[in-house]
Formats: structure tokens, C-alpha cells, sequence
């Protein structure tokens, strides 16, 4: 089991930042992908960044250049900072990471991003 702790949400004004991150505990020894995903009211969720256990970091096409992925192997702690924040970006936002033995997937409790003026 994994148990994921997500904080750094907020209300934020058009082009502002905030940095979101969750911290892993229980069998974190077998996780190889980390990610956040987000869910706007009325859509589906969607995968907004990973990054594995090598590095490797992938994005969604409306953030590139303006998010960053990120992880602490020491604190077991995956970040994403948020630059350049639209109302787009507006969305309940997951962590989420992937047991690589089982490929079983958890789930963080979701932290909301609100970008308006």
C-alpha cells in the first residue's frame, strides 16, 4: 500500500505560480512512475506531467514550458511547479504513482487550483 499526502493548491491570478506536492509513504520501494493529473469540473481527468523513476519526464501539450516536474528521492516527494497559471489550469489536481511489480496505481486525495482574477 501507498499513501499519498498532496498539498500547495489555492486561488491564484492570471500569470501567478503555485507549486504542488505530494509526499509518498508506506511501500514507496516499488514505485517507478510518479505523475499529477487534473480534472476540470464537467471534463474527464487527464495526465498533466510524470516522471520515472530514471528522470524521464513527459507533459501535456497545453502546459509544456510552463510546468516542471519534479522529485525528491530523499523525502519521497514529487513536485510540480506552476508557472504562467491560466484559468484553464483551473482543476482539482492528483498525484498519483504506479507500483512497478503490480502496476497497481494510488491515488492522492486531490488538491484544487484556481486561477482567476
Amino acid at each position: 500500500q501507498v499513501q499519498l499526502v498532496e498539498s500547495g493548491g489555492g486561488l491564484v491570478q492570471p500569470g501567478g505560480s503555485l507549486r504542488l506536492s505530494c509526499t509518498a509513504s508506506g511501500s514507496i520501494f516499488s514505485i517507478d512512475v510518479m505523475g499529477w493529473y487534473r480534472q476540470a469540473p464537467g471534463k474527464q481527468r487527464e495526465l498533466v506531467a510524470s516522471i520515472r523513476d530514471s528522470g524521464t519526464t513527459t507533459y501535456v501539450g497545453s502546459v509544456k514550458g510552463r510546468f516542471t516536474i519534479s522529485k525528491d528521492n530523499a523525502k519521497n516527494t514529487v513536485y510540480l511547479q506552476m508557472n504562467s497559471l491560466k484559468p484553464e489550469d483551473t482543476a482539482d489536481y492528483y498525484c498519483n504513482v504506479r507500483n512497478r511489480i503490480t502496476s497497481t496505481v494510488y491515488w492522492g486525495q486531490g488538491t484544487q487550483v484556481t486561477v482567476s482574477s
